[in-house]
């Protein structure tokens, strides 16, 4: 339905069986989604970025239909550490040690651990739509906690959560979908139906808060012990210009204190910029990818 000529497949990871989708021709491009969705947030763009690239669009570990392995007291297992190997694990098993990465929300924080774990796997990384975790924590105040709410909501310990998400999985996701975009409109039914579809999964729901509680504790860890690492890949930095993103955070500038050759824009949209703008990001990813492709 939602990626025409490419393949599914289920390819084991460092820790969990990764569900994916793999089409296209040219140099590998991986593609990470974010939260609440999968990997179909990229149909809009794929078919563009699938002239030039062969792409592989994964559910992370905990999303969609991937593995969703049981956690542990310090949410290790739902590390962005322990994703990325995934990712590095699923691309070795394709053929791909090196490869070009794009990420988005959640997606884009593996890629950024991804790059810094595995940098010689990485040659050029595109993050959209966010600034470093440890930024986000650190300058967390009144008007940011209000728009990302659902980072204090999430890490909530037993159970909370996922009881409250549970009690009405479909309405959580359009209210996170509505909240978040410019204008909601822009998804088209197929899409919010499968997002809907996975999160009435409470196992899915589940590890999507470990992923969450993760981030609040063993990620932060790891980025402070890594606190004198910079992204050494070129990087790309594409944020919504009527997001919160943008409305809280130099984002630009946030990046150039975690790498050492980084470019970016915003975009006129929210926070889901391949489906609110796809053209438009397609674009601005193809550019800067192809940079290194010939």
């Amino acid at each position: 339905m939602f990626f025409p000529g490419f393949e599914t497949r289920r390819v084991a990871g460092a820790g969990a069986d990764i569900h994916l989708r793999i089409g296209g021709s040219g140099p590998p491009l991986l593609l990470l989604h974010g939260y609440p969705q999968t990997h179909v947030m990229w149909h809009k763009v794929a078919p563009m970025l699938a002239r030039h690239f062969t792409l592989v669009l994964p559910d992370l570990r905990g999303y969609g239909e991937s593995g969703k392995p049981p956690s542990d007291d310090a949410h290790l297992v739902y590390s962005k550490r322990a994703t990325a190997a995934d990712m590095v694990a699923v691309m070795a098993q394709l053929g791909f040690k090196q490869f070009r990465l794009a990420g988005h929300d959640r997606g884009a924080r593996v890629a950024h651990r991804l790059s810094l774990d595995h940098p010689q796997a990485v040659q050029r990384l595109a993050l959209l739509d966010i600034v470093p975790t440890l930024t986000m924590f650190g300058r967390m105040n009144q008007a940011i906690a209000s728009g990302y709410y659902h980072w204090l909501f999430l890490i909530q310990p037993n159970g909370h959560p996922e009881r409250m998400i549970g009690a009405d999985p479909d309405y959580y996701i359009t209210s996170k979908l509505g909240a978040w975009a410019a204008d909601a409109s822009v998804f088209t039914p197929e899409a919010v139906a499968e997002y809907q579809r996975c999160f009435r999964d409470p196992a899915c729901i589940h590890a999507t808060c470990e992923d969450y509680r993760a981030g609040a504790g063993i990620d932060l860890e790891h980025d402070r012990a890594d606190l004198d690492k910079r992204i050494q890949a070129p990087l790309l930095v594409l944020w919504g210009a009527q997001g919160q993103i943008s409305r809280h955070f130099d984002v630009l500038g946030c990046w150039r204190e975690k790498a050492v050759n980084v470019k970016g824009l915003g975009l006129p949209c929210g926070h889901f910029l391949p489906e609110e703008r796809p053209e438009d990001t397609a674009r601005a990813v193809l550019d800067f990818m192809r940079e290194a492709a010939v």
